[in-house]
């Protein structure tokens, strides 16, 4: 029997859990991988909190000494055809990541990098992150979540060193059948950690726009606090006279977030923060039927078709935003319509099988080349 090629991964995994470390536990996780690859896992992430992730501590420079003396002792012993390698974008970790990366190439490893976030083409101007982003990218093969991401590193990679592989989630338990009704009243979801820049904020002070023109609505919120205070949730609520109108839920996972995607007619997500690159929260709600309205950024416009499964609307355009929400709630047929075809929009492109099988393909085909 041929021995299957041998990976080492390098990424993120949870704690803490956001959207990077998801795919990284998936990945760990997946039949796929593991039947096609003789796998070790190392987990990278010093940090255990969501609010922890980008900055520097005294634990996580010891963390980093020990991390990398796990690496090769691994690669020694393991002897890897292909180490794969997610890498951040911008701050301190940038040059964390380039000695590691100098480390695999020392190695005379070959390496793939997965990027889960971006902010090259931002940095790259500065000459410390130019010298780092030189040495990360050259004599690598990177893979990109959508097509549309490639201008951030398109600086530092060729397109024949490229792959695309969209994120994909597990496909839950439930029947899907296309919803014939919406809820009383219509009800909107926001579904993510509440940091300011994912346009939490922005939500409510649309929500106030809907109410000074009458509309019947309410809007719930999932998630933890982070950037976004319980003190300044409620104190923009009461600015925009809408605190009968949203709700904070806490966060909640498993069935309890399931029963939140069921009582909600839309997802709003305008998320204008940094690194976006996909929004699995889009996935979740594509999967449950319910029509997205997001922000044009990253790779979103790959999962949100505009005007087709949803409404994608420029970053911090509150007005637009307010709009496309009216819209919605007035037009609820045509919104469940969206959602249907949302649904079969992930059905086809972004179960978590389909991403899978995309990346076995891509590693397969790294450890060849």
């Amino acid at each position: 029997m041929k021995n299957k090629p041998k990976v080492l991964f390098v990424m993120h995994m949870p704690p803490p859990v956001h959207g990077a470390a998801m795919m990284g536990q998936y990945i760990h996780d997946s039949e796929i991988i593991n039947r096609d690859f003789e796998c070790r896992y190392i987990n990278p992430s010093a940090s255990r909190v969501v609010a922890e992730v980008g900055k520097v501590s005294i634990r996580k420079i010891f963390f980093l000494v020990s991390h990398i003396v796990s690496v090769v002792y691994t690669i020694i012993t393991f002897r890897p055809d292909l180490c794969y390698y997610t890498p951040t974008s911008s701050g301190w970790g940038v040059f964390r990541d380039m000695m590691m990366i100098l480390l695999l190439k020392l190695f005379k490893r070959k390496i793939i990098l997965h990027l889960h976030n971006k902010g090259v083409s931002e940095c790259s101007g500065n000459m410390l992150y130019d010298f780092a982003y030189k040495r990360i990218f050259s004599c690598v093969k990177v893979i990109l979540l959508a097509k549309e991401l490639y201008p951030d590193v398109d600086k530092y990679v060729s397109q024949k060193y490229l792959y695309i592989c969209p994120n994909g989630i597990p496909s839950s338990n439930h029947q899907y059948k296309k919803r014939n009704s919406i809820h009383n009243p219509y009800t909107f979801l926001f579904l993510s950690n509440m940091i300011e820049t994912k346009g939490v904020l922005d939500v409510i002070r649309a929500c106030g726009m809907l109410k000074k023109q009458g509309l019947i609505f309410k809007c719930n919120f999932v998630g933890r606090w982070s950037t976004v205070t319980a003190e300044r949730f409620n104190q923009v609520a009461d600015e925009n006279d809408v605190s009968m109108q949203v709700e904070y839920k806490g966060p909640k996972y498993g069935n309890e977030k399931t029963e939140e995607l069921k009582c909600a007619d839309a997802l709003v997500f305008p998320t204008y923060y940094p690194g976006e690159t996909f929004g699995l929260v889009l996935l979740e709600a594509m999967e449950y039927g319910l029509p997205c309205i997001s922000s044009n950024v990253g790779g979103i416009p790959t999962v949100v078709d505009n005007g087709v499964t949803g409404f994608l609307i420029e970053p911090m355009g509150v007005e637009k935003l307010a709009d496309k929400m009216k819209w919605l709630i007035q037009n609820p047929e045509i919104g469940m319509d969206m959602g249907d075809m949302g649904h079969k929009r992930f059905e086809e492109k972004f179960t978590l099988q389909i991403f899978e099988q995309n990346l076995a393909a891509i590693l397969s085909d790294a450890c060849k080349c």
